[in-house]
Parts: C-alpha cells; sequence; structure tokens
C-alpha cells in the first residue's frame, strides 16, 4: 500500500508541474482510501473525452487549411503555340529613354584635339555622392542635375532645356551648338540613375540600378530571379509618374499581348510589383491569426494527454 501511495504522490507532483487542475484529487491520492480520488478522475474523464474529440478535430481542421492550395500557371505568354514561329511587334520599335526632371546626366565633349574641347566639359573634381555629404575618394568628372523645369547648365553654353529628349537628342542638339567652333566634335550623353523598383513575390525583391536605356519588365523580373511560386503571373503591376500624376498598369504575363504594352518596357524610377495568390495571402492571415491558437491547442493536448495517463495507471 505505501508502494502505491508513493507512486501516486509522485505522480501528483508531476502533473502539478504541467496544470492546476482539481486539486482535490492530489488531496485523495494522498490517502490510502482511492475511491474520492477514482470519483473525481471519472468525472475529469467524461469531461475531457469531448473535449479530446474537439482538439483532435480542430487540429485535423488546421493541417487541411495550412495545406490547402490553388492550382495557378507557372508559365509565361501559355498562349503562344509550341510549334509556332511569328513576329511579334513592339508597341513602340523606335523607344529610347527619355530625359525628366531631376535625372543625373553624364555629358562628355571630346574632339582630335582635346584642348579645343576642354572648355565645354566639367572640371574634375573629388566630390560627394548624390545624397550624402561625404566626398568619394576618386576624382571624377562632375554630372548634370535637370532641374524641376527641365533645364541643365552647361559650360559656354549656358542654360539648355533638356527634359523630353532622349540622349542622342541631346548628344546631336550638343552637336550641332559645339561644332560652331570646334571640329567635329564627339559628345556622349548618359543616365546616371536610372533605376527600378522591384517588390512583392519575387525572390530577389529590391531597387535595381540600370546601365543601357533599354529595359522591359521581363529584365527586372530576371533580375529579381523570377517570381516566386507565390506569385501571380496574370496580375503584374507597374505604377509609373509622369509629371504630377501616378499612372499604373496590370500586366497578364501568361498573354502574349502584354509584350505590346508601352509599358513593358520601363522608365526612371517605374515599380513592379507581384502581387501574391491567394494562399499566400490565406497563409500570411492563417499564421498570425493561429500561431496562438495553435498553441493553445497545443497545451490542451498536453493535458489532456497527462490525464489520460493518470487515468490508465489508477485503473490497473
Amino acid at each position: 500500500m505505501s508502494e502505491k501511495i508513493s507512486r501516486n504522490v509522485i505522480i501528483k507532483k508531476s502533473y502539478l508541474a504541467l496544470t492546476n487542475v482539481d486539486v482535490n484529487i492530489f488531496d485523495a491520492l494522498s490517502r490510502p482510501d482511492f475511491k474520492v480520488a477514482e470519483m473525481h478522475l471519472s468525472r475529469i474523464y467524461l469531461i475531457m473525452k469531448p473535449i479530446s474529440r474537439l482538439i483532435l478535430s480542430l487540429s485535423v481542421a488546421a493541417a487541411f487549411c495550412s495545406c490547402s492550395s490553388t492550382k495557378q500557371s507557372m508559365t509565361l505568354f501559355g498562349d503562344i503555340p509550341a510549334d509556332a514561329v511569328a513576329i511579334l511587334t513592339a508597341a513602340d520599335p523606335d523607344y529610347s529613354l527619355k530625359i525628366q526632371p531631376d535625372d543625373e546626366l553624364s555629358i562628355t565633349v571630346t574632339s582630335i584635339a582635346p584642348e579645343a574641347t576642354a572648355m565645354y566639359n566639367l572640371p574634375l573634381a573629388n566630390i560627394a555622392n548624390r545624397g550624402t555629404k561625404q566626398a568619394t575618394a576618386n576624382i571624377s568628372i562632375q554630372t548634370f542635375i535637370v532641374d524641376a523645369q527641365g533645364n541643365i547648365d552647361f559650360p559656354i553654353l549656358g542654360t539648355l532645356h533638356v527634359s523630353g529628349m532622349t540622349c542622342n537628342q541631346v548628344s546631336d542638339f550638343l552637336k550641332e551648338k559645339i561644332s560652331a567652333e570646334v571640329d567635329d566634335p564627339i559628345v556622349r550623353v548618359q543616365i546616371l540613375n536610372f533605376a527600378v523598383n522591384v517588390i512583392g513575390e519575387v525572390k530577389i525583391p529590391g531597387r535595381q540600378p540600370i546601365t543601357k536605356e533599354q529595359y522591359s519588365i521581363l529584365d527586372a523580373i530576371a533580375m529579381a530571379g523570377d517570381i516566386s511560386e507565390y506569385g501571380r503571373r496574370d496580375n503584374v503591376l507597374v505604377i509609373r509618374q509622369e509629371g504630377d500624376s501616378l499612372i499604373y498598369h496590370r500586366f497578364d504575363l501568361n498573354d502574349s499581348k502584354s509584350l505590346n504594352s508601352p509599358f513593358f518596357r520601363l522608365k526612371q524610377n517605374d515599380v513592379v510589383y507581384v502581387e501574391p495568390t491567394k494562399v499566400r495571402s490565406d497563409n500570411a492571415r492563417y499564421n498570425t491569426f493561429n500561431s496562438y491558437k495553435l498553441s493553445v491547442i497545443s497545451t490542451l493536448v498536453s493535458s489532456a494527454s497527462v490525464i489520460a495517463s493518470l487515468v490508465i495507471a489508477l485503473t490497473r
């Protein structure tokens, strides 16, 4: 009898470490008479039986919710036949990037006689990077910033309006002006701050600096490591600033007609947003809302397991 009492005292201490359910049971377990304890345990068993079934049902339902999925096409331009050969005409085959206010331009002028064009170039300087006050360690050519009116201050020639022009157009314009003083000048114009932002369901979201003028939405997606399996290929959003307005366009990359869109080629500071699928959105809400619920269910299951072990041990 003393051995049985000792065993139940150990059970009491272990169970009290997990839960405070019905302390009267453990008072009864400390006495030789176990009829009161058996009565309390029987009562808890009858209460916990339907609760255990409910917990099991909730766990199964949660598992099914977390594993649910919606089928979607992972291919791009699936409407193009596999055995077809065709020529897709771009919306603007002569597309070139247009200079906008706040652009940073690099403009260099050279000729057969470099001393003749030196006055048309900004002097070399140890200048700070744009957006910072700290100077760089390397001496470099200064750049031109297009002001809000679309103008730049060019050496010798003065104020020039360049907004809305392409780099080639600015180059031709400067050649014409400088040719009055210099034979066969060579003018090179480049936009230095061309970049786009790619966000949403891509593998490498972030800002992408661009070193070429023609850059498409496919280039941006490729640079971002492709759309993830949770991204909607039929609803890719491009947001663009035109003057004081923000305009947007939605792409269905399963449809080859997207290749003819005027938004297919990106401009400075465009934002590409890949919308998540319904499964991704539902899973995010599920993980946030149910993390607490799952921890409660886990605690209840553990408590039910301990009570069941007590019932088995006392009924042997």
